[in-house]
Parts: C-alpha cells; sequence; structure tokens
C-alpha cells in the first residue's frame, strides 16, 4: 500500500511512501485486538482500593449485652459489621491488576491494529516537523489542513518532542506520542493516525 506524504499545510508533497503489507496489509486479528486492549486498560489500574474490615476499627471489644435473656439476637461488639460505622465485610483490599501478554501475542495485536487503520483509510503521513515554541494554534491548524481536527487523532513523533507535545497537549481530540510507545488502545481509540515520516520507519523498524 502507498501513501502520499503531506505537509504541515495539507498539501500533497508528491513524494509517496510504502507500508509493509507484513506490518499495515495483514488480516486483523480482532480476538487479540480484544485481549490487548483488556490489558492496556486492566494495567491502568492502581488497585489502591481499601476498605476497614471488623479488626481494623477503632472501637471498644465490649460485649453490647449478655447473651440470653434479652429476647433479641446475639451480639458482640460494637465494629458489627451490620452496625452503623463497623467494619466491612469481604471489602476490597490492595491488589495488582496486571495482565502480561505474550511478546508475539503483543507484537500481533499491534499488527493486526495498524491494519485495521490502514484498511479504513485512517492513517496520514506528514513531512518531520517542530515547533520554536509550544503553541496550541500551531498544532490545530496542522490538524484544520488535515481535515482532521473534529476528530480523535494521535499524532506519531520519532521521539518525544517537547515542544510538540506541550502544543497538542491542550486539545481535548488530540494526543502526541512516541513511535516506541504507540499501543494498541491508542491506535484503534483514535479516528486518524497520523504518523512522521521518520516515526512510520521507527515503527516498521521495531515491527518487522
Amino acid at each position: 500500500m502507498k501513501l502520499v506524504i503531506h505537509n504541515i499545510n495539507g498539501q500533497e508533497t508528491g513524494r509517496e511512501v510504502e507500508l509493509p503489507d507484513a506490518i499495515f496489509g495483514v488480516e486483523p486479528n480482532n480476538h487479540v485486538i480484544y485481549l490487548a486492549v483488556k490489558a492496556y486498560l486492566a494495567n491502568q489500574r492502581q488497585g489502591t482500593h481499601k476498605t476497614k474490615g471488623r479488626g481494623e476499627i477503632a472501637g471498644s471489644t465490649r460485649k453490647l449485652h449478655k447473651q440470653k435473656g434479652t429476647g433479641g439476637s446475639r451480639k458482640g461488639d460494637i465494629k458489627n459489621p451490620l452496625y452503623h460505622g463497623g467494619g466491612r465485610i469481604f471489602g476490597p483490599v490492595p491488589r495488582d491488576y496486571e495482565q502480561k501478554l505474550n511478546k508475539k501475542v503483543r507484537k500481533l495485536a499491534r499488527v493486526s491494529a495498524l491494519s485495521t487503520k490502514a484498511a479504513s483509510g485512517s492513517i496520514v503521513i506528514i513531512e518531520d516537523f517542530t515547533f520554536e515554541n509550544p503553541k496550541t494554534k500551531a498544532f490545530l491548524d496542522i490538524l484544520q489542513n488535515l481535515k482532521i481536527s473534529e476528530k480523535k487523532s494521535i499524532l506519531v513523533t520519532p521521539e518525544h518532542d517537547k515542544v510538540v507535545y506541550l502544543s497538542g497537549r491542550n486539545l481535548p481530540t488530540a494526543k502526541v506520542i512516541r513511535a516506541q510507545d504507540l499501543n494498541v488502545y491508542d491506535i484503534m481509540n483514535a479516528r486518524s493516525l497520523v504518523l512522521s515520516e521518520t516515526a512510520l520507519g521507527k515503527l516498521t523498524e521495531s515491527l518487522a
């Protein structure tokens, strides 16, 4: 598959780039994509949730009344989970939600996601660029020139460019990410995938 390279003004440069079929032209494996997205979202969870059980509540351990003869139910101390302010039964405790995927599965998921975007015509190739100073308006102009400002888009750069990152940080529908950090969730979550020339080369090299 060949794609035309655009400049930051949205104009065609007259040059084309070949997208490798082994990365952008495979039959997508939807189940593997699902596994990768599920693992990504699970790994974002901190797992720091915690409630106090009966043994962790501050309170007296005195028996509230005698065992028999009151006509009521048997009661222990004031920390009983059935009482207001008592400990919680089977409450959440800190845990690790991390899910691991095999290396080949992760690679197949990324290739499948990129092939899905390529098949739908959602990939745009742009010349390498940067800004002298962080400026959101300049970043927004590029998206408008490419006619994707109204869509959720992700710009892939070869390396971390702080100026470009800060320029697009305040846009709710845009995201800037390095090629090596591109994951399946970001690919599938974006309507348009904008790749710089050098970023495309690095992405191809890492998945080759």
